[in-house]
């Protein structure tokens, strides 16, 4: 099982913000740390897969003090560890239909928390399932 750094952005009036030193591009937030956590878990795992789906190998993970060295350079830092384990999910493609103009909210909504389109829908859907709604 790969454990790759995380790295724990918050600004004054912003959620809490995720990225992967190992895997630029890949980000994700929570509003709270326990969401940005299980968010974390979630983006790293959809990125890996598409990378293995691609056919790319995945990186040797970084160690702590690379990954803080790079992400802050003055010194400041917040991270959590994220593993990947051997039985992730498999990640399948949907197509659904959706009016264009809640695509569009979604899509700003999504963007604005630093996440994907599908990682939005999928917390929203696991937020109503938990919920029992």
């Amino acid at each position: 099982m790969a454990s790759y750094i995380a790295i724990v952005h918050k600004d004054e009036d912003s959620d809490y913000g995720v990225s992967f030193p190992d895997f630029p591009g890949c980000i994700t937030a929570g509003s709270t740390l326990d969401e940005a956590r299980a968010m974390a878990q979630e983006a790293l795992e959809v990125h890996t897969d598409f990378m293995l789906k691609e056919g790319q190998e995945l990186p040797a993970p970084m160690t702590m003090d690379a990954a803080v060295k790079e992400a802050f350079p003055e010194g400041l830092f917040a991270t959590m560890v994220v593993s990947l384990d051997g039985e992730r999910s498999k990640v399948a493609r949907v197509n659904i239909t959706l009016p264009a103009r809640d695509l569009a909210r979604i899509d700003r909504y999504a963007a604005s928390h630093g996440m994907s389109r599908s990682a939005f829908l999928v917390q929203a859907a696991r937020q109503v399932i938990q919920r029992g709604a």
